[in-house]
């Protein structure tokens, strides 16, 4: 197993299994909060049953969390061994000539993202693990004490986007995303060896996806951030 991570190959293909890994766990994450924009009581349903199933906590969790640990940190080594491989530095190479914007620069945006992740984890992951596993509370509400206090989840993402710096940093996130997906969903499926004849095609869906799914959650940013400004 060593050997094959040390392959170049070898690191493609396990970059690009967490890619997938990632991309899937994105639309389903995408599909828990748009619910939001719909309907509150369906989200905090659909939130609690998430965050409260043995399953999900105990098993799903830790795979996803190692899934985006493996994915950043793959990305780095790979980028450290190309510019090895290169033996000259970008400032001297016309990348420009052979290869798109995105991928010249999936390392910048990766950084982006990942600077994303953390505040993500501080505004959500962190306070939902200290009330569930620290505080004790997997009851998915506001207060314990009170039957009728209602679900959390709902309030807490509507909170989260109160403040113009916030929302803004949020949507700038997301379109870091797009520009990573750009060229990760592509580039994912040709290091598995699975765009013979079917290239242009992957390449649409993966625009569509690299658009409308980091659009979409611009979009319910901006939603709960207008809901409470203009309420």
């Amino acid at each position: 197993m060593s050997g094959f991570f040390k392959s170049s190959i070898g690191r493609k293909v396990a970059m690009a299994l967490s890619a997938f890994f990632l991309m899937f766990f994105l639309l389903q994450h995408f599909a828990i909060n748009i619910l939001s924009v719909f309907s509150a009581d369906a989200f905090n349903e659909v939130s609690h049953f998430m965050g409260t199933n043995p399953l999900v906590q105990y098993a799903l969790q830790p795979v996803l969390i190692f899934g985006v640990v493996f994915h950043f940190v793959m990305g780095f080594v790979l980028e450290i061994k190309n510019k090895k491989a290169q033996g000259v530095s970008y400032a001297k190479n016309n990348g420009a000539a052979n290869s798109s914007w995105m991928s010249r620069n999936m390392i910048w945006s990766g950084v982006a993202i990942l600077a994303f992740i953390i505040l993500h984890f501080i505004d959500f992951w962190f306070p939902e693990i200290n009330t569930k596993f620290i505080e004790g509370d997997m009851s998915g509400l506001i207060n314990p004490d009170v039957a009728d206090s209602g679900f959390r989840y709902y309030e807490e993402l509507q909170h989260k986007f109160y403040g113009h710096i916030r929302t803004i940093a949020y949507c700038i996130a997301f379109v870091f995303l797009a520009l990573h997906l750009m060229h990760g969903f592509t580039s994912a499926f040709q290091s598995m060896g699975a765009t013979a004849g079917r290239k242009k095609r992957l390449q649409n869906i993966g625009k569509a996806y690299s658009i409308i799914i980091p659009l979409g959650f611009i979009f319910i940013a901006l939603y709960h951030h207008l809901k409470h400004v203009l309420s």
